[in-house]
Formats: C-alpha cells, sequence, structure tokens
C-alpha cells in the first residue's frame, strides 16, 4: 500500500541527485577542459602556466587575507588617548571684519603644544595604510569578481568601505585645518604642511601602480596618504616648537561642527535612499557597503571629535557644552558597538529580516542631531 508513495519519493529524489550533479558538472566542466587541455602542453608552456596560476592563486590569497583582517580594529580607540595639557598659549586675536573693524573672538590661539585633532588625523592614516592594506586601490579589488564590481557583491567589500568612511572623517577634518583650524584668520598664511596633508588626503582612492587614463606608471593611493600623515606629524612637531599656531576659537570650532553635521547628514541621505527603495533584506548586495561606509565615518569621527573636546575645552566649559559634547561621544561609541556579522536591509515593519540600515541611519541622525545642538549653543 506505501510502495506507490515510496517509488514518488524516491524518484523525487533521484531527480534531485541529477539535477544536483548536472550543475556540478556544468561548474566543473570548464576546469576539467583546462586541466585536459594542460596535460597536453609542453614542459615549457607547462612551466610558464604554472607559474602564472600560482602567482594568481598567491595574489588573491593575499588580497581575501586582508580584506577579512582588521589589524588593531577597535571601536572604543579613541579611550586609549591620553592627551597632554597645553604647554603654552596665546591670546585670542580679533579678527577683522567686513567693515575692517574688529571684533573679540572667545578662546585661544594655541603653541608649543600638540594639537590632538592633528594627531588623531595622522593616526587614522596610519591605521588604514600602514597596519591595515589599503584595499581600494588592490589590483583584484579593482578587476572585481570575474569583471563585476566588488561593491555589487556580498563579501569581500565591507573592508574597503570601511575604510573610505574613515578616509571620508579624515579628508574634512585636513580641509578645516588647513582653511581655520591652522592659522589666524585674516592675518597669516596657509601652513604649507597642512597644505601638502590636504593635497595628499584628497588624492583618487584607487590608483594602482599602473593605469590607463593617462597610460602609464602611477604613484599608488597609499603612498599619497602616507605623504599626509607626514605632513600633519611635521606640523604637530612645528607646532611643539612654538613655530605655527592652532586656532581654538569659538567661530572656528563652530564652523567644523556644522561641517561635520553636514559631511554626515549627506551620509544619513544615502542610507535613507538604499533603506526606503530597496527592500531585499540578507540578499542586498549594496546594503552592506552603504553600511560600512557609514560606520567609517563615525569611527573616524569618533576619534576627531575626541581630540576636538581636548583642543577646545576652554570653549566647551565657558559655554557649558561639556555634557552636550559627552552625549556626542556617547552616541557615535553606541552607533560603534553594531557590528552584525551580516548586513540586512529589510523592511521597516518586517518582521523576518532586520533592518540594519535603518539603525545605522538612527545613530547617524542622533549624532548630527546633537552636533546641530552644539552648533546653536555655539552661534548664540
Amino acid at each position: 500500500m506505501l510502495n506507490p508513495i515510496v517509488n514518488f519519493f524516491t524518484r523525487i529524489f533521484q531527480w534531485i541527485g541529477r539535477g544536483i550533479g548536472f550543475a556540478v558538472g556544468v561548474i566543473l566542466w570548464p576546469f576539467m577542459w583546462a586541466g585536459h587541455w594542460y596535460t597536453q602542453r609542453g614542459w615549457i608552456l607547462k612551466a610558464v602556466l604554472g607559474l602564472a596560476l600560482l602567482m594568481l592563486i598567491g595574489l588573491y590569497g593575499y588580497f581575501i587575507w586582508n580584506t577579512q583582517v582588521w589589524s588593531n580594529f577597535n571601536p572604543a580607540f579613541a579611550e586609549a588617548y591620553n592627551f597632554t595639557q597645553p604647554a603654552g598659549t596665546a591670546p585670542a586675536q580679533p579678527a577683522p571684519s567686513a567693515t575692517g573693524e574688529t571684533a573679540g573672538v572667545e578662546g585661544e590661539v594655541k603653541t608649543c603644544t600638540n594639537s590632538a585633532i592633528v594627531q588623531v588625523a595622522a593616526d587614522l592614516i596610519d591605521f588604514n595604510v600602514n597596519e591595515n592594506a589599503w584595499i581600494s586601490s588592490m589590483i583584484l579589488y579593482k578587476l572585481g569578481f570575474f569583471g563585476m564590481d566588488w561593491d555589487r557583491t556580498p563579501f569581500l567589500d565591507n573592508k574597503a568601505s570601511f575604510q573610505r568612511g574613515v578616509n571620508q572623517a579624515i579628508r574634512r577634518t585636513a580641509v578645516e585645518l588647513v582653511d581655520t583650524l591652522g592659522r589666524v584668520r585674516g592675518t597669516s598664511q596657509i601652513d604649507q604642511n597642512l597644505q601638502d596633508a590636504r593635497g595628499a588626503i584628497t588624492f583618487d582612492e584607487e590608483t594602482w601602480y599602473f593605469g590607463l587614463r593617462p597610460f602609464g606608471p602611477k604613484t599608488p593611493t597609499p603612498s599619497f596618504y602616507r605623504t599626509a600623515a607626514s605632513s600633519l606629524r611635521a606640523f604637530n612637531d612645528r607646532l611643539m616648537k612654538c613655530e605655527v599656531v592652532f586656532n581654538a576659537r569659538a567661530d572656528n570650532l563652530l564652523q567644523f561642527v556644522d561641517r561635520i553635521a553636514s559631511d554626515i547628514g549627506s551620509t544619513s541621505d544615502l542610507i535613507r535612499d538604499r533603506s526606503q527603495n530597496f527592500n531585499s533584506g540578507w540578499f542586498d548586495t549594496r546594503a552592506d557597503d552603504r553600511f560600512w561606509f557609514a560606520y567609517g565615518q563615525l569611527y573616524g569621527y569618533y576619534g576627531i571629535l575626541t581630540a576636538a573636546h581636548h583642543d577646545f575645552q576652554q570653549i566647551l566649559d565657558n559655554r557649558g557644552l561639556t555634557p552636550l559634547w559627552n552625549s556626542v561621544e556617547g552616541q557615535l561609541k553606541a552607533a560603534l558597538a553594531i557590528q552584525p556579522l551580516i548586513i540586512s536591509n529589510g523592511r521597516e515593519d518586517g518582521w523576518i529580516m532586520p533592518t540594519h540600515l535603518t539603525t545605522m541611519g538612527f545613530y547617524v541622525l542622533r549624532v548630527r542631531s546633537n552636533l546641530v545642538e552644539v552648533r546653536s549653543v555655539l552661534d548664540r
């Protein structure tokens, strides 16, 4: 009586087995054909092809290792800093107004001391390109997965997105150091070390040793970024020798905070667009790029804003901003505690697949909201 049922399921499993066997055969056929072709060649060609294959395997092994191992990654890295107290400060210098009059500005022009912001920015560059390999300019990352951009795959691209997010925070900081923080506005020229650092850190993120446009050998991206770190450290050395100044005034802090809030706001819109228009859950291959870019950006700003707490301590104390600034740092630490193994971009009202992008977007907006509050207090 049960024989027809047993035979039915037996046939089903036989068909499934044949289907799997056929799929495996299709996948392995190119490799079997290549192996058969290889055995028919002469020993010279075999040696050349074998060496090329070993080099390719070695390159992929190195590439996979560097994408999966995140050396010295520490979401609480800013807590390890023990910034020294200023060795000396110069009195705040008034900046000329549009009408030629001068107006007093709250704050101080520091010299004969380190800038914590400059120190952390240089350390973040060191973390990106010395303690870790810069993924975005590696040849196999540029070639993609069988011609497909790695960012459109669900694997081996998270570290690259994270590094680009950290680099975005460094770039914004370098621009502000050149324009305002590294000089007395209106009475001094741009510092050359900071100018060199800004030019180097804003270099293209994907340049390898050779390129097609223009055709020929090139200096790779990590070399430029290392130059930026060296220039930042050189500025700090000169600051210690009282040769340059760090302009820790209230109006400069206001502008710095405003630019960071705008930068983070752009990222929140990027997350919103992906979260709102795509709901593929664990199968959204671009959700991880958006998540880890935002994570890297917050990682960088966590260190830089912690450093700004030291550099602008006088302003924060005078304006009663320390509790609010601590809140910003707390929100950043909370955001960096989110480290899901697989990024899911599910529906906000879904119950099977989580929505990690929306969660990260919430923290990004919380940080931005607190920065806007800081800016409002500074603007009074």
